[in-house]
């Protein structure tokens, strides 16, 4: 509560010798009146906002440039008596706009701060101070934003100046009568000469050294002086019953120098009023900040396209189409402008922090992408998965993302070109996509080489050094003291010496700390490059006389590969995703325990590097809808699905009745089943329906259909009409719909179509696929048409949503990991058994005593057929399952069994994609990417 010396201070001073007038007292009495009513009001609102909101602390910043210490008391107390909390930014008097401005920046971006209000100089209210606020914190309303709106008469939408409020509330009955403002310029003067004329009032301005100035005076019936009166400027210039209110901040501070007369209504209580205002400004305002927290409904424009026929190349549609700027796309779909971080003019860093704002906020239907077992002639999922989302939300009207995973740098100079969708169902600027994108899997490189390099330098540091020399170094003396780091710290707790005192370790204990004791022949931790290089499949290290002959065999693996994207790709959180790192096992010591990243002491520095990378990147369609880009693990020696993270703030912005299209690497056999073991038990979410990609040229080579050499004409079967082929291929589309039913998911089948299927073909294979359980199969034409040829297969996609949907794992994890094996192998692969060899039983015996026998198993194993076999198409039965060998991805939870021989390093080809990529030294474009 405010004391009586502040309240006496607030009450409007009269001389001694002359007794007020009624009316006087009146609208005194009704000034003070009206403050406390709202300033209860104000603290009554605020007290329900706290209740419904209890993590919700209102902080109002006032930056103040003069010495009055009167002011910020007030402000103070009033806030306390509303529930605020105030920070006062006090700055010299002397202080420049330039200096007032860099306050306010600093504060504009402060998250914790939600109201922002000025008491300045009246020489610092200047334009270019009052627009540096942001207007969504703005609380005294001078921004021309918020001026804008109250002109225009959207009070709902603005704050009210509280100044030029309080002289509102004072005022009553002035329709008809002459209002003259006196050195009331600028925002508030513009604001009161609004508010005025709409309740009919005539309004004047002028200066105090105006010569008019007596004129207006004498005819005015009410006067507002927004600056102090100079000493020449005689009170009986104002005629007889005039009513005078003061705006003047040095009211509060008694500065005023008045004379009045019994004749004139003289009016200070503005000031208190004001500042009351001002704490209902800010209360209003907490209002809305909490309604921005909230889902916003979609307010999406989509961008139109214009199909050519021919259809032209990838980059040449791309290059066509005029992307929207990537915060005017995330306003759209209800991104605060906190929540990004801004690359370029296109793609964009999405917070994690909008799934705290959203956690209450229902999940959208989860739509999952795969396909059949792939072929050379590509089947085109991620253009079925942009197609769907174009479809669903520009011809549709129905809120979609797509969630696709980050190319590799080593497919798209390589043999696969990139992998942003294809002719109108892209993601656009497809070469942005493509090629660094946000500079996430450097990131990974980055972080995957330093836990590598650590492990070959502290294996040199053991075998060179005593444990006194190693403990000397790794917990050295600095500035007279020696102390353990924290992640020193957890390794002690590990080991069960409970001590912090580096003074205090035995030489037992010193010597269990310093030592790893890492097994070279076990290390499992390859560095990585995100380039295809076959001369790195195999490397020796350590060749140089500095390393003092500590050589061994090792081998570069492709980036992607690193089970750092794979954490990548399922961790939830960024504590999670730290956590996840420091399990990831690098090799066991020398009595078979195993040794992680947390005992190298590295986890926190890859969290690090890695702090950006968790944060999915927005992007767009070429019809304007939105796209998350995050992770890219392969299928084949990974889990192959993009990020969990991006799934799950697609799936809140979306909305209830919104779709999520997420893609899985190669067949169902291989990327779907993955995501549904090993993805969907990591992130909890329950996939609505899978649509399954097939096109007729890749089943007539299923059925038996030639070779396909890359480069060479098509050959006669792809290009005429054979049923036979057809029907015979469709055996490899009925089992991917019946491993997709395995999972208790309904399944839409997407039929790609090319100008060469006849109609009888296309029928064919739609008709196939409903009699083996498909909820329906859609032709699409997306690809020539944009999302205008997606539409039947969106309608078909929202109608199996809604069915029951009986979503299943295929097997319990605490079944033995041979026995998660086989079952992958037979019910998914139709193999007839599995096949382990010595070395693949002896990791997993080990492993299941190192208590990791309960992870889901992610098989490592050709994409080219179900079998092991590559040459293998269509269905291939009575096959035994060969695993040479069984590793583990601690850190990202799960066991890899590799089935025959599978490299984690592709190679160049012959002629590799990157012939065709060129760059225009003049106009900077990329070409020849597809």
């Amino acid at each position: 509560m405010r004391s009586a010396a502040l309240r006496r201070c607030l009450a409007p001073a009269l001389p001694a010798a002359l007794p007020p007038s009624r009316g006087l007292c009146g609208r005194r009495a009704r000034g003070a009146e009206a403050a406390r009513k709202i300033t209860e009001n104000a603290k009554k609102s605020l007290a329900s906002l706290k209740r419904e909101n209890p993590q919700l602390e209102p902080t109002l910043a006032i930056i103040q440039a003069h010495n009055d210490h009167l002011i910020q008391e007030i402000n103070k107390n009033f806030a306390e008596e509303v529930g605020l909390h105030v920070i006062h930014i006090s700055l010299p008097e002397g202080s420049s706009k330039d200096e007032i401005v860099y306050e306010i920046l600093r504060l504009n971006e402060d998250p914790n701060v939600q109201g922002l209000a000025l008491d300045l100089p009246e020489s610092l209210y200047s334009s270019k101070v009052l627009n540096a606020v942001k207007p969504e914190k703005d609380v005294d309303g001078l921004s021309d934003v918020n001026l804008g709106r109250l002109v225009r008469g959207d009070a709902h939408d603005c704050l009210v100046p509280p100044t030029a409020r309080a002289v509102m509330e004072l005022l009553e009955d002035i329709g008809g009568k002459t209002v003259l403002l006196v050195g009331a310029g600028g925002a508030v003067g513009a604001a009161l000469q609004c508010m005025l004329q709409r309740e009919g009032a005539a309004t004047l301005s002028c200066r105090w050294k105006a010569s008019q100035l007596q004129t207006k005076l004498h005819h005015a019936d009410v006067v507002v002086v927004g600056s102090t009166k100079p000493d020449d400027v005689p009170v009986s210039w104002i005629k007889p019953g005039t009513t005078v209110i003061s705006c003047s901040r040095d009211l509060l501070s008694e500065r005023h120098n008045y004379s009045q007369q019994n004749n004139h209504a003289a009016e200070n209580a503005v000031g208190s009023l004001a500042i009351a205002m001002r704490m209902q400004n800010m209360v209003k305002n907490m209002e809305r900040w909490i309604q921005s927290q909230q889902y916003r409904k979609w307010d999406l424009r989509c961008l139109k396209l214009q199909p050519l026929s021919p259809v032209p190349s990838d980059i040449e549609i791309s290059r066509a189409q005029s992307p929207k700027a990537v915060d005017v796309l995330a306003k759209e779909i209800g991104l605060l402008t906190d929540e990004i971080e801004i690359y370029g003019q296109t793609k964009a860093k999405v917070r994690l922090s909008l799934l705290e704002r959203l956690k209450d906020q229902p999940d959208g239907k989860y739509v999952l992408v795969a396909g059949i077992t792939p072929t050379p002639l590509g089947e085109g999922k991620s253009t079925v998965t942009i197609g769907l989302v174009q479809a669903l939300t520009a011809h549709l009207n129905i809120n979609s993302f797509a969630c696709l995973r980050q190319p590799s740098q080593g497919p798209t100079f390589g043999v696969k070109g990139g992998a942003a969708g294809g002719g109108y169902a892209q993601v656009i600027p497809m070469e942005e996509f493509n090629l660094h994108l946000t500079g996430d899997i450097h990131a990974i490189t980055a972080a995957n080489n330093l836990l590598a390099a650590a492990i070959d330098a502290r294996i040199l540091h053991e075998n060179t050094q005593s444990d006194k020399a190693l403990y000397n170094r790794l917990v050295p003396v600095v500035n007279g003291m020696r102390g353990f780091s924290a992640i020193q710290l957890a390794r002690l707790r590990r080991l069960g010496i409970n001590k912090t005192d580096p003074g205090t370790l035995t030489e037992e204990e010193m010597s269990k700390f310093v030592r790893l004791d890492i097994d070279p022949s076990t290390i499992t931790w390859q560095r990585v490059v995100d380039t295809n290089d076959r001369f790195l499949r195999k490397i020796t290290v350590g060749q140089a006389n500095t390393e003092k002959g500590f050589v061994r065999q090792a081998q570069f693996d492709i980036a992607v590969a690193s089970e750092i994207m794979a954490i990548l790709a399922l961790t939830t959180s960024l504590q999670d995703m730290k956590e996840r790192l420091g399990k990831m096992v690098v090799a066991n010591d020398k009595n078979g325990e195993p040794v992680t990243a947390e005992d190298l002491g590295v986890t926190g520095a890859l969290a690090v590097l890695m702090k950006d990378a968790i944060k999915p990147t927005l992007m767009q369609t070429l019809e304007g809808t939105p796209v998350f880009v995050h992770a890219g693990p392969f299928a084949n020696i990974a889990h192959g699905n993009s990020s969990v993270l991006a799934d799950k703030i697609a799936l809140k912005l979306v909305g209830e009745r919104g779709f999520v299209v997420t893609e899985a690497g190669f067949g169902a056999d291989i990327g779907m089943e993955k995501f549904f073991n090993i993805k969907c038990r990591a992130s909890g979410l329950v996939p609505s329906v899978v649509v399954l990609v097939a096109t007729v040229r890749a089943l007539k080579m299923h059925g038996g259909g030639p070779n396909v050499t890359a480069g060479a004409p098509l050959k006669k079967e792809y290009t005429e009409e054979n049923l036979q082929l057809v029907a015979d291929g469709c055996c490899n589309l009925q089992k991917q719909i019946q491993i997709t039913q395995l999972f208790g998911v309904p399944v839409v089948v997407a039929l790609n179509v090319f100008k060469t299927d006849s109609p009888a073909e296309v029928d064919l294979v739609c008709k196939i696929a409903k009699q083996s359980g498909a909820f329906d199969a859609v032709p699409c034409n997306h690809w020539s048409a944009g999302g205008r040829g997606a539409v039947k297969l969106a309608q078909a996609v929202e109608k199996a949503a809604n069915q029951k949907n009986s979503f299943k794992y295929l097997y319990s994890l605490e079944l033995p990991i041979v026995e998660k094996i086989r079952i992958i192998a037979e019910k998914v692969y139709g193999a007839q058994d599995i096949e382990l060899s010595p070395a693949a039983q002896s990791q997993v015996d080990r492993y299941t005593q190192q208590g990791f026998g309960n992870l889901p198993i992610c098989m490592a194993k050709t994409h080219l057929s179900l079998s092991h076999q590559p040459e293998r198409k269509g269905v291939p039965t009575g096959f035994i399952l060969p695993i040479s060998d069984v590793r583990a991805s601690i850190g990202a939870g799960f066991i890899y069994p590799l089935v025959g021989t599978m490299s984690t390093m592709p190679g160049l080809p012959t002629r590799p994609c990157f012939y065709d990529i060129d760059l225009d030294p003049i106009t900077e474009q990329v070409t020849g990417l597809f």
